[in-house]
């Protein structure tokens, strides 16, 4: 934009600060960059490869799994290979544990055993990862902040049904929460019951309102719902990543 276009902007107020041109860089960042540039300096891959898996993960999304969920429900044969071999029936919805990938042989932390959890009318799956943020990136996309926090990661294993209470979902006492505890070699993803109010829809109807939340399992699907209730989460006072 020139000096010219910036001085006649249609006369919109710019009373607000400017944002910086750089955030500060975590501790994190910093370590994530100089392992990287020493990776690729020892030849374990180049800076190409790096881009392109990059701009690999940024095509990820929810909407793979969205659509296992759907196509389930549709097809009672397809959703006993749902529950048998999540792997195999991924291939479905477009994703291949091994050869979507660029690297075309999947990578440690991707290349997992999907496992289905089904949901039924008195049993309700939710995902979490206590040991860090596991979870199925290829089918699922990236992750959401408060999934990798540490107060959804203690709290959620110890007391399912208040965590589940503060997302929005109040469920029944005859209602039995499994929690599945995702890890490097297991992920999983939540099948929910299909609601009622969705006879006679089609497969892409029904796959856009399982949210990702309803694929974690923090929240059920419902017609007219497509996307996720807004979670905000607090930064917290005394970080756990001090200099030190």
């Amino acid at each position: 934009m020139s000096d010219h276009d910036h001085n006649h902007d249609h006369g919109h107020s710019h009373s607000h600060k400017p944002a910086p041109m750089v955030d500060e860089v975590s501790d994190f960042e910093i370590l994530e960059m100089a392992v990287r540039e020493l990776a690729i300096e020892k030849g374990l891959f180049s800076a190409e490869d790096h881009r392109v898996w990059t701009e690999y993960v940024h095509t990820l999304g929810p909407l793979p799994a969205a659509r296992l969920v759907a196509k389930a429900w549709l097809d009672p044969e397809y959703k006993k290979l749902c529950e048998a071999d999540g792997v195999e029936a991924s291939k479905a919805v477009g994703v291949n544990w091994v050869t979507s990938p660029p690297t075309q042989f999947g990578t440690p932390s991707d290349y997992c055993n999907l496992r289905v959890l089904v949901d039924t009318p008195t049993v309700k799956h939710v995902v979490v990862c206590t040991l860090c943020s596991c979870y199925p990136r290829p089918i699922l996309g990236q992750s959401p902040e408060w999934y990798r926090t540490p107060n959804y990661r203690r709290r959620l294993v110890r007391w399912p049904r208040q965590v589940l209470a503060e997302f929005g979902l109040q469920l029944p006492p005859e209602v039995e929460i499994r929690v599945g505890d995702s890890n490097q070699k297991t992920r999983y993803i939540v099948m929910p019951v299909r609601p009622e109010g969705t006879e006679g829809w089609t497969e892409d109807q029904l796959a856009e309102i399982v949210t990702r939340d309803c694929l974690i399992g923090v929240a059920v699907p419902k017609p007219g719902t497509t996307s996720n209730a807004k979670r905000p989460v607090r930064k917290a006072i005394h970080p756990v990543h001090h200099d030190h």
